[in-house]
């Protein structure tokens, strides 16, 4: 394998960096800079923050962001089954279903142990 073939790829990348500072550097020279009170004050919802930034979390936020995830990734998996359904035939039908069961397993057990409830 000879570096040469790589030079397109260093060579897109390259002109994709200058290009993009190109244009951020364009945008900060020409565009209008008028800070005030109000663009400088934080942002929350609509009105002012209130609290200190450091404060705990329920535990609820996270379990729902990791439950999302870990759904979302099996659910990803999918996709390449889905495309490949011709070739695995039965065996591949059956370790999808299997894959599904345990899916839905843990989504119900998660339901029952009311991780999705919120009060």
């Amino acid at each position: 394998m000879n570096l040469q073939e790589y030079f397109p790829v260093l060579l897109f990348i390259i002109v994709a960096t200058l290009i993009g500072a190109a244009l951020l550097s364009v945008g900060r020279l020409i565009g209008p800079h008028r800070p005030d009170e109000q663009k400088l004050s934080p942002y929350e919802c609509g009105f002012e923050a209130f609290g200190d930034s450091r404060m705990k979390y329920d535990v609820r936020y996270y379990l729902v962001a990791i439950l999302f995830i870990l759904f979302d990734l099996e659910i990803a998996f999918l996709f390449p089954w889905a495309i490949a359904s011709g070739p695995l035939g039965l065996v591949g039908f059956w370790t999808v279903i299997i894959f599904l069961a345990v899916l839905t397993v843990g989504f119900i057990y998660e339901w029952k142990r009311g991780a999705l409830d919120w009060e």
